[in-house]
């Protein structure tokens, strides 16, 4: 349906019908400085509001963690060096003698 004619056909309706005498005066015009007073919602606001709570969650996980790396008491029988492995893997293939055919 067409918004414009929809609302011709509500106006029109709506003086058909007499004020009812238990409206104060001037209500409609209140009521409509409150809505163009009302400010529009602020986008940002509810981004803002999201990432710091989310934020303060990835704080409290990561303390959780930092304590808990903290009081684990050690093993001795690990004794492989992790940064060590992983470096290794990593050079593997610089370290390999260059095959390539020469002509």
């Amino acid at each position: 349906m067409n918004l414009a004619e929809l609302q011709k056909k509500l106006i029109a309706a709506a003086r058909l019908q007499t004020p009812d005498e238990r409206v104060p005066y001037a209500f409609e015009k209140r009521i409509t400085a409150l809505i163009a007073a009302r400010k529009a919602a602020d986008q940002w606001l509810f981004w803002t509001r999201g990432l710091w709570r989310a934020a303060a969650a990835c704080v409290a996980v990561a303390c959780f963690f930092g304590a808990v790396s903290l009081f684990t008491p050690k093993t001795v029988e690990n004794t492989n060096d992790l940064s060590q492995d992983f470096e290794n893997t990593l050079l593997a293939s610089a370290d390999l003698p260059d095959t390539s055919p020469t002509p």
